[in-house]
């Protein structure tokens, strides 16, 4: 399979940074409620040059909440979102897991394995890249993998200076 390159990543969290945190699971497209400036703020970051990639938990899939397809179908959805706008989100990676029902695992936030994935997938290196996250899990990961992590208040939307924070 021939790598992709996108040399400069911004990750980012989903609920409570991309999308509306209840304080409950989000699998749901119809409860998928996108932040103020998340659109306009992706689309600019598009537009710089950056490759946009979603790393989620998603434990609600090991606890038998709901399934990986409807994760897939939240990620369609709102790729679909994106599309609309003009543009797209280069990948989504989640972790299934939850460490009181499947055991522990590299992938779950704070492991790092996600960046790691999708840094060889894209061929960026850690220092061109930032992750965007609302909990100190998101920094950790972010620390682990060697790239600069953001930390905003969850459910606040995006702006397109705290790349630059």
């Amino acid at each position: 399979m021939r790598k992709a390159i996108l040399e400069k990543l911004i990750f980012l969290d989903r609920d409570g940074v991309i999308n509306y945190e209840p304080g409950t699971y989000t699998w749901d497209p119809e409860k998928f409620q996108v932040l103020p400036g998340v659109m306009d703020t992706l689309k600019y970051w598009k537009n710089q040059g950056y490759g946009l990639v979603v790393i989620t938990n998603q434990g609600g899939v090991a606890r038998g909440l709901y399934s990986k397809n409807d994760v897939f179908a939240v990620h369609h959805y709102f790729q679909g979102l994106c599309n609309l706008q003009g543009f797209n989100i280069d990948a989504f990676y989640y972790c299934p897991h939850h460490e009181n029902y499947s055991g522990r695992c590299l992938c779950r936030k704070p492991g790092h394995l996600m960046l790691d994935k999708a840094l060889h997938h894209f061929g960026a290196l850690p220092g061109d890249c930032v992750f965007i996250g609302d909990n100190e899990r998101d920094m950790a990961a972010a620390a682990g993998a060697g790239v600069k992590g953001v930390l905003v208040e969850t459910n606040i939307g995006l702006s397109a200076e705290i790349i630059h924070a």
